[in-house]
This record gives structure tokens, sequence and C-alpha cells, in this order.
């Protein structure tokens, strides 16, 4: 994860006299503000209360849905501290992300990363079919499919994030970067591991295709709309369909200056 500590007492903080300045200039979002940030004692109440007013729409109310977000980021440490790291990568690799507030309010990339960590904490407290229900709310709802079981580690950023698939056994480390329309999927209807293993610092560009139970080395780089069917080195990019290596990346942590040269 993001070696920069940040606490989510600062972010808060943050968003709360940010939320109070829009509310004079917009009041537009005054309600939204009001329920999100303004009315709410903590960053996890703000996150939960985000997430719920989103996917509160089907069989599950919104009520629900917050308290169940909130007693697993009450619970689960290790969850709020990649949340934390998720929300530091996208303001500080996004140029159009302008403070904290944005990614909690508006960026659906960072609600779809967001809500796949409860299911899969979910799924592997045995709860598959409340796991696998709120995949296909946020499906439905952000465009985005990561199978419950799938891992991810802290500092991600789903930069657009439309049409990002992520399969049951496909792993994400640390630090990664991933445009839209990206796919970890497997080769065919073979069961057991299946699906990629991505590496810290990797940036994976818009379109790539990532197929089968393959490896891509940590800071490596996968050009936009590649389609990727074997190991990738560390510190190498790649390009092509299928793709090849193209050269050993300039970049020593691609995914942070989110430079998509083919260099």
């Amino acid at each position: 994860m993001d070696t920069m500590e940040i606490s989510d007492e600062f972010i808060f903080d943050k968003i709360s006299r940010q939320a109070r300045e829009i509310q004079k200039s917009d009041p537009l979002l005054k309600r939204l503000l009001d329920e999100v940030i303004l009315t709410r004692g903590t960053l996890w109440e703000a996150i939960a209360a985000r997430i719920a007013r989103k996917l509160g729409a089907g069989a599950i109310d919104e009520s629900q849905i917050y308290k169940m977000f909130h007693a697993s980021f009450d619970e689960d440490a290790d969850m709020c501290a990649k949340i934390l790291s998720d929300i530091r990568a996208i303001t500080s690799r996004d140029p159009a992300c302008s403070s904290y507030l944005d990614p909690i309010l508006y960026f659906k990339g960072f609600h779809a990363i967001t809500t796949h960590r409860v299911p899969h904490r979910l799924w592997h407290c045995g709860m598959r079919h409340s796991a696998y229900y709120l995949q296909s709310l946020s499906s439905d709802i952000f465009g985005v499919d990561i199978h419950p079981a799938a891992k991810f580690g802290g500092g991600i950023m789903l930069d657009h994030a439309t049409s990002f698939v992520a399969g049951e056994t496909s792993a994400v480390e640390d630090n990664v970067s991933i445009l839209h329309e990206v796919t970890l999927g497997g080769s065919g209807n073979e069961t057991g591991d299946r699906h990629p293993k991505v590496g810290s610092g990797v940036l994976i560009g818009a379109g790539a295709k990532l197929i089968g139970n393959i490896t891509i080395g940590k800071c490596a780089k996968i050009g936009a709309g590649s389609v990727v069917l074997d190991d990738v080195p560390a510190h190498t990019t790649v390009a092509g369909v299928p793709a090849r290596p193209i050269s050993q990346t300039c970049d020593p942590e691609p995914a942070l200056k989110m430079n998509q040269k083919l260099d």
C-alpha cells in the first residue's frame, strides 16, 4: 500500500470543511452533503452512507446496507486501511480529482472497489448469497463486475471503471492502476485457479484483456487494448494482440505515474 500515512480523521475533517463551503456556493447539493457528510460523525459513516444511497434500491433497503457496511468497517481494520490507501491513490494519481471529497461523492471506481470489499468479507464469513447479491447490485449500478472471492490489495485506482471485470480467482496486489474496460478473465470453462495474478505497481491500460492463470510481475505495464495470455516479467511493458514484450519500463512504479506510453 502507499507508504504515506493518512488518517481517517484527517480526511473527514477535510471533506466536512469542503462540504460546508460547497453548500454555500452550490445549494443544489445541500441535501446530499447533509445526508452523506455533515450529519455523520466519522469518515466510515460517510462512506457507508454514500454507498447505501447508491445501492439501496432493491430487496435490501438503504438502512440495511448502511448498517452492513458500517459494521464491516467497524470490525475490519485491514479493510479500512485499504480504503484509505485507495482514497490517497485516487487523489494523487488522477488529475481530475481535486480533493478527498471527489471520490467519496462522485467516482464510481472508488464506489465499486469499496463495495467489493464488503461482499469479499461476507464471502469468507460464509454469507455467500449476500455477497453475490451485493455483487449483482454493484454490477447493475456501477457497470463493474468483480467476483466476491477476487482479492484486492490497497491503493487501487479504477480509473473510470466502466466494464471492469475480475473473475473469482483473480488477485491484485497493492498500488495498481486499472483503466476502463479491463478484464481479468478465465480462458474457458475450466475450474480451479484460472484467473490473472497482478503484482504491485502494475499499470493496466484501457481495454486490456488478461486471460488465464497468468502472473503479471511487479511494476509491469500493459498497453491499452492488449490481449495478455502469458506471464509478464516484472518491470516489463507489453502490448499487442497477443501481447508481446516491448521494453523494460522506464518508470520504477508505472501505476503511480500513470504514464501509458509504450516506453
